[in-house]
């Protein structure tokens, strides 16, 4: 297990670690995918980009007002959505972010430092 550190205070549940297929927020673990917002974090069985739900991953996180973007997390490695999920997030009205699951759980702690009002969605990293 990975851990990290949390250096700032914020709001809302913040990534802690890494297990060998998921994640950890405090001192909950997520052993398959997980998604999270200012407000959650909860567990995601969520398993390929081919099959990713923006309706799914927006009602199961049900954050309002709408978040600025999406920080998607592609797994044990950085891979692009198809382009129909992207257009899906853009009629939206928010952006996307990708990188890999690990990248995106580090990076969701210095985004909600600096108090963005974002969701992610991770998918397993194995």
């Amino acid at each position: 297990m990975v851990e990290l550190r949390k250096d700032v205070e914020f709001t809302g549940p913040v990534i802690t670690g890494f297990t060998a297929s998921g994640f950890k927020s405090g001192d909950q673990r997520f052993e398959q995918g997980l998604l999270i917002s200012p407000e959650q974090a909860v567990g995601w069985p969520g398993s390929a980009l081919d099959r990713l739900n923006l309706a799914e991953i927006l009602s199961t996180l049900n954050l309002s007002p709408k978040a600025e973007f999406l920080l998607l997390g592609s797994g044990p490695s950085m891979l692009q959505p198809p382009a129909a999920f992207r257009r899906e997030v853009e009629a939206a009205g928010m952006g996307l972010e990708v990188m890999d699951s690990r990248a995106a759980a580090r990076t969701w702690g210095v985004l909600r430092a600096e108090e963005r009002w974002i969701i992610g969605a991770f998918l397993p990293l194995s």
